[in-house]
Order: C-alpha cells, then structure tokens, then sequence
C-alpha cells in the first residue's frame, strides 16, 4: 500500500520552538493532521497553535522527553499507517508532500522514506551504492536517513522490529535523548532486512540549529556537547561493543579534560562548561548511566 493524503499524519517533537513552528506549519498542506508533542507543560503554546491552526493538535509532556521518546509518543498518538516525522526548523516546499506520495508508488516494500535538502552539498542520507547519484535517480535506497525529516511505514517497522508488549522494542530507542536516535533506528531497519529510501525529487530546507529559540543559545550547545558524546558512546556500545565505544570516545575525553583546564584558568565560563559537559558525557556513559543531563530552559 502506497502513501496517501487519507493514511499519512505529520508529527513534530518541539520544545521552545515558538520561533519556527510557524513556518514548519504554514509550509505543510493544510488537510494533513498534525500532532506536535511539546516537551513541556507550555499551556499557552498549545492553545495558540490548536486556535491558529484546525488541523493542529498538541499534547504536553508535562517533561523534557527529549527526542526518541518524544517521536515514539507522537507515533503512538497518529491514527494513520505512515507518519511524517518532523523537526519544528524544517520546511517543505509546496510539492513535498505530492512528490512524496508519487515516490511512495514505485517502491513495494519501504520501512523509511525520506525527502532531501534542497542544498545537495549537505546530504541528509547515507548512499549504500557509493556510485549512485541523485541526480540519475528519482528514488535511492540508502543505508540511513538524518532525523529532522522521515516518513515511518508503521505497520513495516513494527514487524521488521518486533515491537509489542513481549519485547518491549519500540520505533525509537528511549534511551537516546538527543542525537543518533535515527542512525541507531536504520541500523536496526537495515539488518532486520528492512529498506530505506529516499525519494530525490521531494525536498526540504533545514533552519539548522534553529529549532529552539536563540535566547536559550548558551544552554542548548552545553547540552548538545553532552549528548553528542553520551549517545556516540551508547550507540558504539550497542551495536558494537565496548571496546569500539572505548577506543572511539577516550582521546575526545583526554582533549576535552585538558581544554576544560585551559578554560578554567583563562576564565572562560561557556568554553569550559562545553568541555566538561564533552567529559561528562563520556564518563557517564562509560560507566552505564542514563542519559540524565538536561538543558535549563525555565527563563
């Protein structure tokens, strides 16, 4: 079965997003229900969008779920056979969604479909055949697909990945709170026998870095530089073991203990948060914690 405007829901995981969602929304046809899953309590941030726009409905988390949980609820929330994932700084251009659709038709058995940047120097895909080129291809398959835009084929990928109540799997995996979130679930499509596709003649623009508002700048990147290293730590471990998550992260946790000193004495309060957040990171990782930290958004 082929995607279509009556089996498809867009879902977008926001978070102080106020800035772009706007723009994310308007760009999005107007007949496709959208489900925006806002990591908060932000009342007044629900009601503005569910009055500004009737095709809108947003649930409140009441807490920071962070990306992999926060795209597993809003699946869970969609009525439809394939959802739209969306970051709340993408925007797609007016024939997205119809190019989309026609793609969908041509591929029999698809678990990920993913549009691309409409800047062909910033790939948001992995080429499987190195050789191959968008540019001779309407639709590529691929080894992954970045996050921030991807149509999941649920019914696909709930057997591909044995998602039900005995296995306790689910599309994303909870433990990501930010980054590698979407490689890690590729990974799992592809060598569970399941196919990713993108479809070259749908495109989109990425804002990047624009999904939560810039006064909170400072806090997103200290959380960003723990994350980043937390999740390619966890990400190795998993599906390589830890030696390659050990080998692959220690010389980033050696430079950054010693940069953090050098900020230290130069009094550099944001380079030296960055640095020991790039440590923490590791080390939390390292010795099995959680991806615990969170960015202080509350101003």
């Amino acid at each position: 079965m082929s995607i279509s405007r009556q089996n498809l829901s867009i879902v977008i995981v926001t978070l102080k997003s106020e800035k772009v969602i706007h723009q994310c929304i308007k760009s999005i046809d107007n007949d496709l229900p959208i489900i925006i899953v806002e990591n908060s309590n932000n009342l007044k941030f629900k009601d503005d969008l569910e009055k500004k726009y009737p095709n809108v409905k947003c649930t409140l988390t009441s807490k920071n779920l962070g990306m992999g949980n926060g795209n597993n609820l809003g699946i869970q929330l969609s009525l439809t056979d394939y959802v739209f994932m969306m970051n709340p700084d993408v925007i797609l251009e007016s024939n997205t969604i119809n190019e989309l659709i026609e793609a969908s038709k041509n591929i029999s058995d698809f678990a990920i479909l993913s549009p691309i940047l409409e800047d062909l120097n910033y790939p948001n895909y992995e080429l499987i055949n190195k050789e191959e080129s968008i540019k001779n291809n309407s639709i590529l398959k691929v080894k992954n697909v970045d996050g921030f835009s991807l149509i999941v084929n649920k019914k696909k990928s709930k057997e591909i990945l044995k998602i039900n109540s005995e296995t306790n799997n689910d599309y994303f995996d909870k433990n990501f709170f930010m980054y590698l979130e979407n490689i890690d679930l590729c990974k799992r499509i592809i060598e569970n026998g399941g196919n990713i596709f993108v479809a070259t003649k749908a495109k989109i623009k990425h804002l990047a870095g624009k999904a939560v508002d810039d006064k909170f700048a400072n806090e997103i990147e200290f959380s960003r530089n723990w994350h980043w290293i937390w999740s390619k730590f966890y990400y190795n471990k998993k599906h390589f073991g830890f030696l390659k998550a050990f080998t692959n992260g220690f010389p980033t946790y050696c430079s950054s203990l010693i940069k953090y000193l050098f900020y230290l004495l130069m009094n550099n309060k944001i380079k030296k948060k960055i640095y020991f957040n790039r440590a923490s990171g590791f080390f939390n990782a390292l010795i099995g914690k959680k991806s615990w930290y969170r960015p202080n958004l509350e101003n």
